[in-house]
């Protein structure tokens, strides 16, 4: 299959020249890492006002940050799916033997097993379930639990440095 040969004067969509650049800038191989006034310098470049990129530079925070929460949430509910599973399997293995020396006349052990076990993967649903309201409520949850044990640390600190 041929492609067609670029002509001079051919003209390109914004969203085309933002992948053209997307793909040039992971090419390039620049080591290191770039200032905040080479961004700008590259913003003058193309022609981008510093106050539009300052606004998409902000922007780019709030997202970043938005990000690193979202990931901290899910690192913490698998932390605590991860403890859960642990106390399933200690809990219904030692009843589990428990019932086996007792003989097994009666399978009491199976019934906790089975019916622990439902909850606990529809748990583990739910924590690998990252979309929805659910998820978005439980984030929002954690997230506002999670700033106010934030700001408690930082008063019992300065209350108990001072």
């Amino acid at each position: 299959m041929t492609h067609p040969e670029p002509v001079g004067n051919q003209v390109y969509t914004q969203e085309d020249i933002q992948n053209i650049l997307n793909l040039a800038i992971a090419e390039h191989t620049y080591q290191g890492e770039f200032s905040r006034s080479q961004l700008f310098e590259i913003g003058s470049d193309l022609g981008i006002s510093p106050e539009i990129l300052q606004k998409a530079e902000q922007s780019w925070v709030r997202t970043s940050q938005d990000l690193a929460k979202r990931d901290e949430f899910k690192r913490h509910e698998r932390a605590k799916l991860q403890r859960k599973a642990v106390r399933f399997a200690m809990v219904n293995g030692s009843l589990i033997t428990l019932n086996a020396l007792m003989g097994f006349g009666f399978a009491w052990s199976l019934y906790i097993f089975v019916l622990w076990g439902l909850f606990l993967g529809l748990k583990t649903w739910s924590v690998f379930t990252l979309e929805g309201e659910a998820y978005e409520r439980a984030f929002q949850r954690w997230y506002r639990s999670h700033q106010v044990r934030t700001v408690m640390n930082r008063w019992l600190d300065r209350w108990l440095s001072a």
